[in-house]
């Protein structure tokens, strides 16, 4: 029989998650003076500790619910309501007028200072584009990871710095309105370029390893996440179902931070969850 505390202690990571949105939460809204933060990010963590707990009971499409919960929030509600360009570009472009708000805030939180606390957790849990991929034939890649392809995520992202520069240098006096068409726009070609690259190359993260562009923020930070994905050798069988299933591509088993495509852990949890012995854990 479990104690109490053993019992509680299986829900400390959702009960830590929640807390540190809540901080978060606080502290912008009292820095900025602006209870928006307050209720943006609450309802975040509110979102995303729920996801956890329901991870940790089971429940089929628990990292659906956050997905869906938090990536619609900020797709439509964000973007498409509060036309606040939630891209990468809107980054740049609050960045570049040197206001510490919306997009910078985001970024910030979720995939330049976050990641060494939840490493990729963003791909997994909130993108948008990535919620709608994950619904495609090809959750478990058919085909071995192109390697030389990665280079375009490089390319994507100096592109959405030039065209945001470019924008500045114009002086373009409709900029704001040219911030929320690209956001639109983007939206449809992030969607339309990921489904197509998943069908071709029958896996469903294809767009998250060779194009998306808000990778090259993600990596560094993720090799140093706090929280991660390890295995037991003792307990391994090696079975080999725990590579089979990752989306990612990582070498599960090694449990060291430069292990293959280890910043590419998306925290999914398939691996643990096909892992007859329980030999991969988080």
């Amino acid at each position: 029989m479990y104690s109490e505390v053993d019992r509680l202690g299986k829900f400390k990571i959702p009960i830590y998650m929640l807390l540190i949105f809540i901080c978060i939460s606080i502290g912008l809204w009292i820095w900025s003076d602006n209870v928006f933060y307050l209720f943006n990010f609450m309802y975040i963590g509110i979102i995303v500790s729920l996801g956890i707990f329901l991870l940790i009971k089971k429940y089929k499409y628990s990292r659906q619910v956050v997905q869906f919960g938090v990536g619609l929030y900020m797709l439509v509600y964000l973007g498409l309501i509060c036309r606040e360009n939630m891209q990468i570009e809107g980054f740049w472009y609050y960045l570049f007028m040197g206001v510490f708000q919306a997009a910078v805030i985001h970024y910030a939180v979720a995939k330049i200072i976050g990641p060494l606390l939840f490493g990729r957790g963003w791909c997994g849990y909130a993108c948008w584009t990535a919620a709608v991929l994950d619904l495609l034939p090809y959750r478990m890649p058919e085909n071995p990871r192109i390697k030389k392809l990665s280079f375009i995520r490089y390319i994507m992202f100096s592109g959405s710095i030039l065209f945001v520069g470019v924008l500045f240098l114009l002086n373009n006096p409709g900029i704001e309105v040219v911030m929320f068409w690209s956001f639109i726009a983007g939206n449809i070609i992030y969607y339309a370029v990921g489904i197509i690259m998943a069908l071709i190359l029958k896996d469903n993260r294809a767009f998250c390893k060779y194009i998306c562009p808000i990778t090259v923020f993600l990596k560094p930070a993720s090799y140093f996440s706090l929280l991660r994905v390890k295995a037991d050798s003792k307990k391994c069988i090696s079975c080999g179902k725990c590579k089979r299933v990752c989306p990612m591509n990582v070498d599960i088993l090694d449990s060291k931070r430069s292990r293959e495509n280890g910043t590419e852990c998306i925290l999914c949890m398939e691996c643990v969850k096909s892992c007859p012995k329980g030999a991969v854990y988080f």
